[in-house]
């Protein structure tokens, strides 16, 4: 990678977005990191999309594909790509000025074995109050930025946005994989539990991104509207994040990621009675859920629900410890 000023690939998919991509692209180009790539891959769009992304010419690379999914857009996106830093955008968020700049500057100022650099988002006002992505995660630090050195433990407890917000070396990428297309759901938190295996990442505590409610159609939206499949997928990923927890002989990660593995299990189960002809399976299965609530409550106020642990940047060339 060229230290100095290294090649970043950013990747927007895009599907039936025509009014709001262009704005999207032109964020991105008001970057004060200019060395960049950027790919939109459409996804089989039957609006004029395509369209609006023919008038910037050489500008960008525009990869048009039947219509795949999210995963399967991005993964086409690194394909094509060429830099040695990988970012993602989706086509309806937005990216502050320095963003970039800042996540190139981390990553060369850290050991060459972190995988990536993550940056906090901007959520605007939710019930009166500022949030971000940091705050709904519970990623507490008293450092604006540096290194964040228990991942996985915390990512096995909530999920963190990741695909708007990260920089990924491309070795990283190249050596866990790219985004699983046979998860319907969820493959930007299978991803980035197995970046955590790698160690540390880098982090950003500035808001950098602004992230914006998706459409009623978008597929985060459907996602919620499809309980039964959406917990499955947490199943394989849990499953597959226990798998690695055991190989890599980290005892605090299995245990986070086994405490939520069996409690998903638990919901899909009653998922599944809500659904059966059974008024008093119905019944049980509402209790069930509540009481994975309550249980998820007092685990979130408990001693064993895990902080982020972090150290500032001037200690980055510490040894570093998954």
């Amino acid at each position: 990678m060229n230290s100095a000023s290294p090649l970043v690939s950013v990747i927007i998919p895009t599907y039936n977005r025509a009014g709001i991509i262009c704005e999207t692209i032109d964020n991105v180009f008001q970057q004060t990191y200019t060395n960049i790539e950027v790919i939109v891959i459409d996804d089989g769009s039957k609006d004029d999309t395509l369209a609006r992304l023919r008038s910037y010419g050489n500008r960008i690379r525009v990869i048009s594909q039947a219509n795949a999914g999210p995963a399967a857009a991005r993964n086409r996106g690194i394909e094509v790509s060429s830099g040695d830093i990988i970012t993602f955008q989706d086509s309806d968020d937005l990216w502050k000025p320095s963003k970039l700049e800042r996540q190139v500057r981390m990553l060369a100022a850290v050991d060459s074995s972190v995988p990536c650099c993550l940056c906090n988002a901007d959520f605007g006002t939710i019930d009166g109050k500022q949030w971000t992505s940091f705050d709904i995660s519970q990623i507490n630090t008293e450092y604006s930025e540096g290194l964040w050195i228990n991942v996985t433990e915390v990512l096995a407890t909530r999920f963190v946005l990741f695909n708007q917000t990260v920089a990924i070396r491309r070795k990283a990428i190249e050596k866990v994989g790219i985004f699983d297309e046979t998860l319907k759901y969820l493959e930007d938190y299978d991803l980035p539990l197995r970046l955590a295996a790698e160690g540390p990442w880098a982090y950003i505590q500035e808001p950098l991104v602004i992230y914006r409610e998706g459409t009623p159609n978008s597929f985060s939206q459907q996602a919620l509207r499809d309980p039964m499949v959406l917990k499955e997928c947490e199943i394989t990923i849990f499953e597959r994040a226990m798998e690695r927890a055991v190989r890599l002989d980290d005892a605090k990660a299995r245990w986070q990621i086994e405490f939520r593995l069996n409690a998903f299990k638990r919901i899909l189960r009653a998922k599944k009675l809500s659904h059966s002809g059974s008024a008093s399976a119905r019944v049980v299965a509402r209790l069930m859920d509540q009481l994975e609530r309550y249980k998820s409550i007092a685990f979130r106020k408990s001693p064993w629900f895990p902080k982020a642990k972090t150290v500032p940047l001037d200690r980055s060339s510490m040894p570093l410890s998954r």
